[in-house]
């Protein structure tokens, strides 16, 4: 056994736990979104379908969805999503403060407001 990386083992498994990690993060992001979506009166199973997903979410925040090509445009996609996060947020009652969550931590944001108190009031107005 010439070849023998005594350490393989252990970068196996940490690759491993990543994984994992990932994939729990993963599942919180998709029942937090499945919650959104049927708070606001949308199909939850949606959050699950690439690309459909996001046009829900536009239709949930009033935004037309031919916004769906902005969001696959690089760079102007992150300005997109930014301005849907606090029309999210806006819709649901809350403020900059949940934009921010939602920008930067939407595996805590997203459940909070799925599973939270928070209630959907439709679109919000345009200003």
């Amino acid at each position: 056994m010439e070849n023998y990386d005594p350490y393989s083992g252990g970068i196996m498994a940490a690759m491993g736990a990543f994984a994992f990690v990932y994939f729990i993060i993963l599942v919180v992001v998709v029942a937090g979104l499945w919650k959104v979506f049927e708070k606001a009166g949308k199909p939850g199973w949606a959050a699950i379908i690439p690309i459909y997903n996001i046009i829900i979410l536009l239709e949930i925040v009033g935004k037309p969805a031919w916004w769906i090509i902005l969001m696959l445009i690089p760079f102007v996609n992150l300005i997109i999503a930014v301005i849907l996060y606090h029309q999210l947020s806006l819709s649901f009652g809350q403020g900059v403060g949940m934009t921010i969550m939602l920008i930067l931590l939407p595996f805590v944001a997203l459940p909070i407001l799925g599973f939270g108190s928070a209630t959907y009031s439709g679109p919000p107005a345009a200003a």
